[in-house]
């Protein structure tokens, strides 16, 4: 499913509720650059095989609502730009993300300039090796709630 909605800039409502998703291993860019899309409804999504989930959501630059609760993230080597350039995002509660395996999150929240609020706090970073960027672009007044186990942030990742 790798770009499968990939330049899809036109756009505005999909239902994923029937998706069988549950053989997929890439991800990545599947909703790229889908810019009219302004909520995504992705609870029924099977992620328990996916390993790369780079640039998901890269460029979606009007959704505001993303529900993907249900994503089992315990694979995903790869999150680089997952959310880069959606800056129409508020909030993003990634509480229940485990990133154990992940070692890539370059860029991952950059551009996400209207984000005030974001939940870390299950993030254990010890296996990233890339955090270049990914809070650049983000505002001021982002609230991070983080815990110790995220590690290895560097004046480059703002």
């Amino acid at each position: 499913m790798k770009g499968m909605f990939y330049g899809c800039s036109s756009l505005k409502e999909l239902n994923l509720n029937n998706f069988n998703t549950n053989n997929v291993i890439y991800m990545a860019y599947m909703f790229g650059e889908c810019s009219s899309l302004k909520e995504l409804n992705l609870n029924n999504f099977n992620t328990n095989k996916v390993n790369d989930m780079s640039s998901m959501f890269r460029d979606c630059s009007l959704l505001t609502e993303l529900n993907r609760n249900n994503f089992n993230t315990n694979k995903v080597k790869n999150m680089k730009g997952m959310f880069y350039g959606c800056f129409s995002l508020k909030k993003l509660n990634l509480n229940n993300f485990n990133i154990k395996k992940v070692n890539n999150m370059n860029d991952m929240f950059y551009g996400c300039s209207s984000l005030t609020e974001l939940n870390l706090n299950n993030f254990n970073t010890n296996n990233v090796t890339d955090m270049n960027g990914i809070f650049y672009g983000c505002s001021d007044e982002l609230k991070l709630k983080i815990k110790s186990q995220f590690k290895n942030l560097k004046e480059e990742s703002f």
